[in-house]
């Protein structure tokens, strides 16, 4: 079992404890004060003055005469996650051309400029511009105004983490953010749930097959694969990273905040000097909100009191077969049918020309380092839909086939999702390569059943496949696929089979 984060055992912090910052920077002022660099810094946003109107959770950075609000990048440790590379996004993809070209010198190197980016000092500024994608980047702007404007983000009452609904200065949703620190089992999730889970019976807490707290990485790794594979269920997901008062944040970081505008507006000469006053940013994954959707349980039972017409039948089948191939791929353990959602406009309705289309939501707990072998199974619930007894078209196979044969394609895919997965904090190589040899093995399964002409239920019953790059030794039975990879079949089983 990984183990899990454990919370930050801090001692509470009150705004009296840091009342007398003013007359102690006051007196430092004449000594070497010990504080960063004061070379000019990169902002985001400008204005003209700075005080008691700066809105609440918004990071405010002086350089020299010039007073800026941004959206600071870094830790000042209060247990946010350090500043991740802007590849995080996963939202660009580089031509196969280029990729043959690209060494492990070279990826190394472009590494290396992950200290440059990361310096105080340095006038990067742009974390949150994605310029593969400028429509992207257009809407997370939108978000940063309003948040600067006073329309900070709704907390979701539903699920078991910290999740925000994001709007625009008119009160729009743009999207979903998930801090990473407000996950499931992040240190600062504000659902109690997962604390008395994990406090009365630790046995079951967590899933064994899941490295902790990559669940935004999940949500932008899935968002990746289904552009790949140009399924087109996904809504587009990106890593941000967002800071609002809204946000859950602990004690000691509500206190620095207060301190440090306390500071500012009283020895302006010495608060120019902090390297960020306000809260935090909050690092997440970003998904676009889709309109005019609804759960997929709500629609299928409708659809079972009123038949579809054929041709809307075989547009739900085949929208049904993308997201089997996205979740098998990515080996989902957590999909049930309230977490994906379907929209139905009938024939003269819309404006498009599907009349049904699918969303697949809460991506947040797949891409496994071993297939589920402990207590639960983890099954897909669509499994069990009459969709899933149809063998899968040949629309979907033209799709999908000749990708997922190539091994060329997988292991490029593998490597889009190295760099996704590299720039997180805790990033470990040999987890990840063992990620990478669940979804190898999901992939050929499923391109064999494909060329099978099977269904997606007789899909999920294939044995559990491993892939992984050769090595002496290993247990079980082993067949050579070739110099590079071998495949093992996983035999364990969990203990409960349907659950």
């Amino acid at each position: 079992m990984m183990s899990e984060c454990e919370p930050n055992e801090t001692d509470p912090v009150v705004a009296d404890d840091i009342a007398p910052v003013a007359a102690a920077a006051a007196a430092a002022s004449t000594t070497d004060l010990n504080f960063r660099s004061q070379e000019p810094l990169s902002t985001l946003f400008d204005r003209n003055t700075v005080g008691s109107g700066t809105n609440p959770g918004v990071a405010i950075r002086i350089s020299g005469s010039c007073e800026s609000v941004l959206t600071e990048l870094e830790t000042d440790g209060s247990g946010e996650e350090t500043l991740l590379l802007p590849c995080l996004s996963g939202g660009t993809s580089s031509p196969r051309g280029e990729r043959q070209k690209r060494t492990r010198r070279n990826r190394r190197s472009s590494s290396s400029d992950k200290d440059n980016l990361t310096s105080p000092g340095n006038s990067s500024g742009d974390f949150n511009h994605f310029p593969g994608d400028p429509e992207f980047g257009d809407i997370i702007q939108r978000a940063e105004q309003a948040i600067e404007g006073g329309v900070f983000p709704e907390r979701i009452s539903q699920g078991s983490s910290g999740s925000y609904f994001v709007k625009d200065s008119k009160g729009k949703i743009l999207g979903v953010f998930k801090p990473k620190s407000e996950e499931p089992y992040g240190h600062l999730n504000p659902k109690w749930t997962k604390y008395f889970h994990k406090l009365c019976c630790p046995c079951c807490f967590g899933r064994g097959c899941l490295i902790p707290n990559q669940g935004y990485l999940s949500e932008v790794a899935a968002s990746l694969v289904d552009t790949r594979l140009g399924l087109g269920v996904v809504p587009k997901t990106k890593a941000v990273y967002l800071v609002s008062e809204t946000f859950h944040y602990n004690t000691i970081d509500r206190a620095k905040s207060r301190g440090k505008k306390y500071a500012l507006e009283m020895v302006p000469k010495v608060g120019r000097h902090f390297h960020r006053v306000g809260l935090p940013p909050k690092l997440g994954s970003f998904q676009l909100f889709v309109e005019g959707y609804h759960e997929a349980d709500y629609w299928l039972r409708r659809f079972e009191a009123e038949p579809l017409p054929e041709n809307i039948r075989k547009q739900l089948q085949s929208q049904f077969e993308r997201l089997v191939i996205l979740d098998y791929v990515i080996r989902n353990t957590d999909r049930g049918n309230d977490n994906w959602l379907i929209k139905y406009e009938k024939p003269g309705e819309g404006e498009g020309e599907k009349a049904i289309q699918i969303a697949a939501i809460d991506n947040g707990l797949a891409f496994p380092f071993k297939h589920p072998d402990e207590w639960r199974a983890y099954p897909f619930h669509w499994a069990c839909l009459p969709q899933a007894k149809v063998p899968f078209s040949q629309e979907t196979r033209e799709l999908v086939l000749s990708r997922l044969s190539d091994m060329n394609f997988v292991q490029d895919l593998c490597e889009d999702l190295y760099e996704l997965f590299m720039a997180d904090k805790g990033f470990d190589k040999t987890m990840f390569e063992r990620q990478m040899s669940v979804m190898r093995g999901q992939i050929l399964n499923l391109s064999q059943a494909l060329k099978d002409n099977k269904t997606p239920i007789q899909l999920v019953q294939m044995p559990r496949v491993v892939v992984e790059r050769r090595r002496t030794g290993g247990q079980g039975r082993v067949v050579t696929l070739g110099t590079a990879f071998t495949q093992t079949f996983h035999c364990k089983r969990p203990f409960f089979s349907s659950w």
